[in-house]
Formats: C-alpha cells, sequence, structure tokens
C-alpha cells in the first residue's frame, strides 16, 4: 500500500517539475513581451542571475511538492486533508507524522480529528502542549484533555496569555471558586472563545441589575454556565420580561435564578409559553401562576401535558377529585407533577385504612397536598399521639389536615401539654398555625382570638397574612408555615426577601 502511494505522489511531482520547466524564468518572458524585442540568433549568456519571482516558484515548487506528500500520507491513514490546504503545514510528512501520533496519544480518533483536521496545523511546541499545559494546571485531569479537546478543539490555537489566562480571571473574579473552574470549562469549554467585553460581562450586568446578588454569580456559573453565551437582548431580557408579564416579582425572579439558574435555558417560545397555557387550560388560576412558578420553577421546561394528564387521571381515579380540585391542588403544591404514583399512593393508602373516607381524604389532600409527600412513620407517630393522647376526633383531621405536617416531637407534644395544663379548649389550627411568641401571647393571654389563615402570594411579591396576625420582627424570620406550604423551594426564594416585610403566624418545626 505504502508503495502505491510512494510511486503515486512521485508521479504528482514530475508532473509539476514538468509544469515548472516549460517556463524556466517566468520574469524573462515578460520582460521580452514588454519590449517587444526582435528574434534575435544571438547566444544567451552562460551564467544570469535569478530574479526574486524565480525565488518565489521555486518556493512554490517546493511547497507544492510538500503539500502533495503530506495529503497523500494524511489520506492513507484516513483523513480528509482538503480544509488543510492554505494552512502552512510542516516541511516533511515526519512530523505530520508526530502530530497526528500525539493527538492519538490524548485518546482523539481519525473521526475526531475529521471532524476538526485544522488541529493538524498547530504546532507541538509554540501552540498545542503549552496550552494543554495549561488546563492541566488549573485543574483539568490529564486523563481527561482528550476529552476538552474533542469538546473544543480550537483552544489548541489559542494564545495561554492573550486569551485562556484572562478567561479563566475573569471566573475566578465572579466568585467561581477555584476548584470549580475546570469543571466550568469541562461543561462549557466554549467560554475559551467568548470576548470578555462582549456576552459575558452584558449578561451578568444584567442579572445584577434585575436584583440577582453579584455573590451568587460564581455559583450561579458553576451550575450552569451556559448563561454566560446567552444575548441579553434576544434571550434572557424576553425571558425575564415574560415571567414578569405574568405577576412575578423580580426579587422573587432573582432569587429562582440564583437557586436554578438553568432555567434561563428553557426554550422561551417552544417551552415556557406553551406550559403556562396548559397550566391555564388545566385550571389552574392566572392569579396564582406567580405562586406555582415560585414554588417550582422546574414547571415551565418539564414536558407539562403529559404530567398534568397523568397525575389528574390517578387522582381522580383514586380519590374521585375532579379538575377543579386538581386545580387547586397544583396550586398548593406544583411538586406533586414529579411525584411517583407509587409514592402519593402510600400517605392515600394509610389515611384510608384508618378509616377515613375516599371523599374525607380527596378534601384533605385538597387542603394540603404535603401530605401525598411525608413519610408514613411520621404520619404514624402523629395520628397514634392524636387518638391516643389527645382523644379528638377525626373530623378535626379533616377540617386540618396540615396537622400532619407538624413536628410530634419539637411542637404538637409541648404545646399540648402546656395547654392541657390550663385547661384550655382550642381548635388543632390554633395551637398549632402560629410562631411561638404567638402562642405564648395567646397561652398567657387566657383567651381565643379568631384563628387566620395560612400565608398567601400575592401579585406584590410579599408573603401577607391578614391583619390580625401582624406580629413582631421576631416572628418575621420564622418560616415553618412558609415551608409547609411549599415544600422547601419557596422558602429558599422568599425567605431574603421577607427581611423587613409583614408576616406572622409562621414557626419553625
Amino acid at each position: 500500500m505504502f508503495r502505491k502511494v510512494a510511486l503515486h505522489s512521485v508521479t504528482r511531482i514530475i508532473l509539476l517539475e514538468s509544469l515548472l520547466e516549460t517556463y524556466p524564468n517566468p520574469q524573462k518572458i515578460y520582460t521580452i513581451k514588454q519590449r517587444q524585442r526582435p528574434f534575435s540568433t544571438k547566444k544567451l549568456p552562460e551564467y544570469e542571475m535569478p530574479s526574486v519571482t524565480w525565488g518565489i516558484v521555486q518556493g512554490r515548487k517546493e511547497k507544492l511538492v510538500s503539500l502533495v506528500i503530506i495529503s497523500d500520507y494524511l489520506k492513507s491513514i484516513g483523513i480528509v486533508p482538503d480544509e488543510l490546504q492554505n494552512l502552512e503545514l510542516p516541511s516533511t510528512v515526519e512530523i505530520m507524522r508526530q502530530r497526528v501520533e500525539f493527538l492519538h496519544k490524548l485518546g482523539l480518533t481519525i473521526d475526531d480529528i475529521n471532524q476538526y483536521p485544522l488541529m493538524l496545523g498547530y504546532s507541538l511546541t509554540k501552540n498545542v502542549i503549552p496550552v494543554l499545559t495549561y488546563l492541566e494546571r488549573i485543574g483539568i485531569e490529564r486523563s481527561r484533555l482528550g476529552e476538552f479537546v474533542k469538546l473544543y478543539p480550537q483552544c489548541l490555537h489559542a494564545s495561554v496569555v492573550v486569551e485562556l489566562v484572562p478567561i479563566v480571571k475573569f471566573l475566578r473574579g465572579l466568585d467561581v471558586e477555584k476548584h470549580d473552574i475546570a469543571y466550568v470549562l469541562m461543561k462549557y469549554p466554549d467560554l475559551l472563545g467568548f470576548k470578555l467585553e462582549g456576552t459575558m460581562s452584558t449578561s451578568v450586568a444584567y442579572l445584577v441589575s434585575i436584583g440577582v446578588n453579584p455573590r451568587d454569580i460564581g455559583p450561579m456559573v458553576t451550575q450552569y454556565p451556559y448563561f454566560l453565551g446567552m444575548r441579553v437582548g434576544t434571550m434572557i431580557k424576553p425571558f425575564v420580561d415574560y415571567l414578569v408579564s405574568l405577576g412575578l416579582p423580580k426579587k422573587i425572579l432573582a432569587r429562582m435564578l440564583e437557586r436554578r439558574a438553568y432555567i434561563l435555558g428553557y426554550d422561551l417560545e417552544e417551552t415556557v409559553k406553551l406550559n403556562v397555557n396548559c397550566l391555564l387550560s388545566f385550571g389552574i388560576s392566572r392569579e396564582a401562576l406567580p405562586s406555582v412558578i415560585a414554588q417550582y420553577p422546574q414547571i415551565i421546561g418539564l414536558p407539562l401535558k403529559a404530567k398534568l394528564s397523568s397525575q389528574q387521571y390517578f387522582l381522580n381515579l383514586k380519590l374521585k377529585i375532579d379538575p377543579d380540585g386538581f386545580a387547586r391542588v397544583i396550586e398548593r403544591m406544583p411538586q406533586i407533577l414529579s411525584l411517583h404514583q407509587h409514592v402519593i399512593s402510600k400517605p392515600v393508602e394509610f389515611l384510608l385504612e384508618r378509616g377515613f373516607s375516599v371523599e374525607d381524604v380527596a378534601k384533605m389532600i385538597i387542603k394540603c397536598p404535603q401530605l401525598v409527600a411525608l413519610h408514613i412513620g411520621l404520619m404514624k407517630s402523629g395520628y397514634y399521639f392524636f387518638k391516643s393522647d389527645m382523644g379528638r376526633s377525626m373530623e378535626e383531621l379533616v377540617d386540618f389536615p396540615d396537622y400532619f405536617t407538624y413536628s410530634l416531637e419539637s411542637r404538637i407534644k409541648p404545646r399540648y401539654e402546656r395547654l392541657r395544663n390550663k385547661e384550655i379548649n382550642f381548635s388543632l389550627a390554633w395551637f398549632l398555625n402560629c410562631s411561638d411568641q404567638r402562642f405564648e401571647e395567646r397561652l398567657y393571654g387566657d383567651y381565643i382570638e379568631p384563628e387566620s389563615s395560612g400565608p398567601s402570594f400575592c401579585m406584590g411579591g410579599k408573603l401577607e397574612m391578614s391583619c390580625s396576625d401582624i406580629a413582631s420582627e421576631e416572628e418575621e424570620s420564622d418560616d415553618e408555615t412558609l415551608y409547609r406550604r411549599t415544600v422547601t423551594l419557596v422558602k429558599d426564594l422568599i425567605e431574603g426577601c421577607m427581611n423587613g416585610q409583614n408576616s406572622a403566624g409562621i414557626g419553625k418545626v
């Protein structure tokens, strides 16, 4: 095979030489034509200095010969050299062979090289080795350098000092931890090709302008570095504007982005808007949309129609919950869409086995959907204490199913013992749905004030309670009811915005 390739190369070289020898000195021909000299039989001088043009032709001749030999070598190993015609290739096949073997040792295959054959035009000593050495120094493991090059082969031609170092310094300036730099670059290696004063800077500046804490930009980059490559005008701003138009306050949206930066990657037209319309079509009220999205931001990026249909059918089959009741369940706990049906079935079966009717269990789930996510062991402990120690009727649990969401040891038992000693008549909601300070006020005030509803999400972005439940600053940081209502996420999103705002009836589990 190699003999055939060599013979073919020699044939092509001979043809090129014969073509060039037809005009041994093009400058001389050009001069004669310009002066229109008549035919002369005078002998040419035996020696004549070659012109500059002749040197260029000779150089081209050598390059053409070298290109033919190298191209044939690359073809013989399966590499398509078409894109290399205009590159400065090595003068010998041996150097090219060294480059190919080096890339093979990195873990690149012939197919990988054919995806970006320009990497064969990069010098090992001047480009490739310095870049790989730097990448290894910032934390990318040597065993993964080949994977990195596959993802972003253009890095091999980058200048370490001019291009790579400034990008890494920029990421460190955003508070990306030093040990996370390699993780970020492996996740999104295209960052090495961005201009500092371009998309990266503008996207960060815009997010800070809508309320994202600058100190949270680093964790956001670590979680979802792709937003650094998103244009503000065409991607980020339209996304933010749309969610704000639904009634989601910018402060809440900023908290969402700090913890769930990946929602910026949801396609606005093809996913987000379609999912919002889907929620409306299933009966979720437009006023409740901000609360639903704040509780469960992933809901705008899920295959929503299929999940809604599946859970609606299941709850109707299991508990005869109608579409309107299902909509109320989603409004109060949208995370139920991602729960497996066997998980939902366990608390439901527990309640049915304790003598609650299907209708009562349905009412309890609609009032407090968090029941379907509770651990059965905790429900058993709470129920047995309720029946054996408190001796109260099951109707009270139907009216206040939130009872199961409170800690038995840290809240229910201690408060019940204190109330029993004072012989005060009370409802479950009255002694559980309040902060420790409000409970003390009720206990020593020897009166029972009207019961209040739980917190609600309003369009202004605050959690507000009824006027009778406005408490002091000591109660404002108490977030248990918020935790119960939103299953962790809303607490994380909103507690930063609650400082200094009116809230009450919120205690710790």
